[in-house]
């Protein structure tokens, strides 16, 4: 008996001892607009191993040489992409201090300020950087998680106007997103980045009641487009211009949540643009309360329902 007790305590004491070394739970990284802690995403087994190893190998770099700027970005970049978007914020900070000069620093550091819901921040950032490139010509963008085609499709230009009108509309600043969007739209020069940019201005004119300007904005759109990563923006032009249902684009087997939170703010705008409030507003609420909190429709559909939608 007094062996078995002996093991029971032994137990006992390690499990204690374990609670108490390990690491203590992370902070949130940020709150919704209604107050609630939100915690980084867990990425997938799948996907974990190599991001872990990204995050790693830039650190290194990082490591070896910590004042240059890009490597300070790509910190950044592998840090959001683990859902650790305060220290990329503060990474980038680090570079901004080092590079006060540099608009690809306040680019992404005003992209985690918007995944943090700290619009104002953002557009800080964001007004600085389209300052700095002016009268500069745009340069490709390299992509951190690339599309299956290895093709990067976006530019420092395109994301820096596509963030700063995003994150005025975040604040229900439609008239001031416009001019950004529109910036934007310039420099969009691939079918990717004009159906992103496009999919934006058309709702942002909707929501001003612009209604010339907004059919003009789908003339354009085509079902046969060269889309090598932005399919579910060009599929909700293909609905709004009444190609598709609301039905069709809002798929319930998607399993990537930034999908599913892409494509069911678009229906719920669907839904609001054609009077159905009550719809809008339940589909707003899901895609807000699932895991994708970091994605753009997420936060918007969050944004708009902390507004209040209109009551018919």
């Amino acid at each position: 008996m007094k062996g078995t007790a002996g093991l029971l305590l032994a137990a006992l004491l390690a499990g204690h001892l374990a609670a108490h070394t390990q690491a203590p739970p992370r902070p949130p990284e940020a709150r919704s607009l209604f107050g609630e802690p939100l915690f980084a995403p867990e990425p997938s087994p799948q996907q974990k191993p190599k991001l872990d190893a990204d995050l790693a190998a830039a650190k290194a770099t990082y490591d070896r040489n910590p004042n240059d700027s890009e490597t300070i970005i790509w910190l950044g970049r592998r840090l959001g992409y683990l859902g650790r978007f305060r220290e990329a914020i503060e990474t980038y900070s680090t570079g901004i201090r080092l590079d006060p000069s540099n608009p690809k620093l306040y680019r992404h550091r005003g992209h985690r300020y918007i995944t943090v819901r700290e619009f104002d921040h953002a557009i800080a950032d964001l007004e600085k950087a389209s300052a700095l490139i002016k009268g500069q010509p745009d340069e490709v963008e390299p992509d951190g998680a690339p599309n299956k085609f290895n093709k990067p499709r976006s530019t420092l230009q395109s994301n820096i106007w596509y963030h700063l009108a995003l994150a005025r509309y975040l604040t229900g600043d439609f008239a001031g997103a416009i001019p950004a969007y529109l910036e934007c739209m310039k420099v969009s020069t691939n079918d990717d980045m004009h159906v992103a940019t496009a999919d934006w201005l058309y709702m942002t004119y909707r929501r001003l009641g612009r209604t010339a300007e907004d059919a003009k904005v789908l003339e354009p759109i085509r079902e046969k487009m060269e889309i090598l990563e932005n399919t579910a923006y060009h599929r909700r032009l293909l609905m709004y211009k009444g190609l598709l249902g609301p039905e069709q684009v809002l798929d319930p087997n998607e399993p990537d949540p930034v999908q599913i939170a892409t494509q069911g703010y678009g229906v719920g705008n669907w839904y609001l643009y054609n009077g159905q409030i009550g719809q809008a507003r339940q589909i707003f609420e899901k895609v807000r309360k699932g895991s994708g909190w970091p994605a753009f429709g997420s936060i918007a559909a969050e944004a708009d329902l902390r507004r209040g939608l209109p009551s018919r």
